[in-house]
């Protein structure tokens, strides 16, 4: 690799760390937004992100960054369409399920990420599995069965918010689109849609945002919050975009494992939701088949490398 290919990948794997720190420390922002109702936060995530992305395509590219951006790609749209749908999806199960206190099942989904996304990649993609990472996967099935079994409910949940960020990440690995301008594409399908209904909401007392509505839970801390949600939504998936083009998905899954323990701490420590014995065997077969996945990643990247050097040499 070139000292410029070293020096992308670096940067890559620092906006890679940052990301998923923003992400991991998520659960603490949307809690302040507690008293609002989920699906509002969800639709203020959509229209601010869209307007500020936006201004900022708008500034750096000029007023036809929409077609230029689209130009050239008749499959673009529609992938970038499709993965606007399932972020946003995730992103409301997600807050609904950090303000009604399964922040630890959150975290689940995303430590079942990128277990999941090794099934996706054989079921689409035509990758073919290891031993080891099949060992992983039977592993954490288990986990996940042993869940069902001791709480008598499938943990869906975390399944949800597993499979559809895994169907985004696959998309913008395969959108061949800068990170920003991607996101820009994705909020601009949802925004007039988006802002009708909250424009709805808050005609018909349901909002409450700048007092147009009744709402609960507003006020000028909460109004200010819901703003901002735009700039915390925007900057991790630019984050992301931008990375997952830079380093290995393996480099990804890897760091990935930040977020969920930094949620699954602050679901414990911070929130005091439950973690009894049962569900910690659950969680230990997850963890478990994480160490499994991880083992054997690191170890096919170094004979991959070795195997390299020996036809250099």
């Amino acid at each position: 690799m070139s000292a410029a290919g070293r020096a992308d990948a670096a940067r890559g794997t620092w906006v890679a760390v940052g990301t998923f720190v923003l992400w991991g420390l998520a659960p603490l922002y949307w809690h302040l937004l507690k008293a609002v109702p989920s699906l509002q936060i969800v639709l203020h995530r959509v229209v601010w992100s869209a307007l500020m992305v936006g201004a900022f395509l708008f500034w750096r590219d000029g007023r036809h960054w929409f077609r230029a951006v689209l130009a050239g790609h008749p499959r673009l749209w529609w992938m970038l369409l499709l993965s606007g749908v399932l972020i946003s999806c995730n992103w409301g199960l997600y807050i609904w399920a950090v303000n009604a206190g399964h922040v630890v099942e959150t975290a689940l989904g995303y430590f079942i990420n990128p277990l999941l996304n090794v099934l996706i990649g054989v079921l689409f993609l035509r990758e073919r599995l290891r031993p080891l990472q099949w060992a992983s996967v039977a592993i954490a099935f288990a986990g996940v069965l042993w869940l069902t079994v001791q709480y008598g409910s499938f943990p869906w949940i975390a399944l949800t918010l597993a499979l559809s960020f895994g169907i985004y990440g696959v998309l913008r690995k395969l959108a061949h689109v800068d990170s920003v301008a991607g996101l820009g594409v994705e909020s601009a399908y949802l925004f007039l849609p988006v802002l009708g209904w909250l424009l709805w909401s808050e005609f018909h007392g349901t909002g409450g945002f700048l007092a147009l509505g009744d709402g609960p839970g507003y006020g000028m801390t909460a109004n200010l919050l819901l703003v901002l949600s735009g700039l915390v939504t925007a900057l991790p998936l630019v984050g992301f975009a931008y990375a997952v083009r830079r380093i290995s998905l393996t480099s990804v899954g890897i760091l990935q494992y930040i977020a969920p323990t930094l949620q699954f701490l602050i679901g414990v420590f911070v929130f005091a939701e439950p973690f009894d014995r049962a569900r910690l065997v659950g969680f230990a077969c997850i963890w478990l088949a994480l160490a499994v996945f991880v083992v054997d990643g690191l170890r096919n990247s170094r004979r991959m490398r070795e195997a390299a050097l020996a036809e250099l040499a």
